[in-house]
């Protein structure tokens, strides 16, 4: 996000918080986090723990004092130090006091129906997202759709998570292809999964590292909930012009 592009229109106060990095905060009408948050409260959802990185201090300000919050109870764990997704899912262990939890990422917008899924479903889970549908219905390009991670699903559950597949694994897997979007419902059990882990080559903590260690080591047998529905990821500046007709008409309520 902090990426300069100079095709992407932003006004003073997109631009203001795209220097900052934090892209939950993006002003599209009022904060993206603040459709993200709703969306988890029309799925029933009362209890949300905010995971604060370094240099994130605008969110716990927000979230924490600004904003009007009636339906959700929000609180906030903090990641000293950047090491990777599985370890800023351990910075929440404190807050989930051993009970079954959800997992999105803070900059897409999940379609309420999934993440109700995650909530009734028991065990382990991840709400899959088809292919065509993140494309058709979403902001996602075709181009970038390619590089997003694909699950491998054997029996109803979550047998692999293939990062960055190739078009050979791509053609030997069954149609329609399914996308990880980083949309779990997890048992207390990963905590133990991500403090086992090690770094991946690119220095980080993953979490697709940790699930996996639980399938495998662990034993978790992971429900994959599948879903033909868009999912909006602002990844970039050039994301922001493109997620805005989405959210309008949206009715926001924390």
């Amino acid at each position: 996000m902090r990426r300069l592009d100079p095709s992407a229109t932003l006004d003073e106060q997109q631009a203001a918080m795209a220097e900052t990095g934090i892209k939950a905060m993006i002003p599209i009408r009022r904060p993206f986090l603040d459709y993200v948050l709703s969306a988890v409260a029309d799925a029933g959802y009362r209890h949300v723990c905010l995971i604060i990185g370094p240099e994130q201090q605008a969110i716990q300000e927000y979230y924490g004092g600004k904003a009007v919050v009636k339906r959700l109870k929000i609180s906030f764990a903090f990641q000293p130090v950047p090491r990777g997704t599985a370890d800023a899912v351990a910075a929440a262990q404190q807050f989930v006091n051993d009970e079954p939890f959800a997992v999105i990422n803070s900059d897409n917008y999940y379609r309420s129906e999934a993440l109700q899924g995650l909530r009734e479903q028991e065990g382990y889970a991840v709400a899959l997202f088809e292919r065509e549908a993140l494309f058709r219905a979403g902001n996602i390009t075709a181009e970038r759709i390619k590089r997003f991670a694909v699950a491998k699903i054997n029996a109803g559950h979550l047998e692999k998570i293939l990062e960055k597949p190739d078009d050979a694994t791509l053609a030997a897997l069954p149609q329609p292809l399914w996308v990880s979007m980083n949309c779990w419902r997890f048992e207390p059990t990963i905590f133990q999964a991500c403090k086992a882990i090690r770094p991946s080559p690119r220095g980080e903590l993953e979490l697709t590292d940790a699930v996996q260690y639980a399938i495998d080591e662990l034993g978790a047998r992971i429900h994959a909930l599948c879903y033909r529905l868009p999912v909006l990821d602002l990844t970039s500046r050039a994301d922001i012009a493109s997620v805005a007709p989405h959210l309008a008409g949206i009715d926001v309520q924390l």
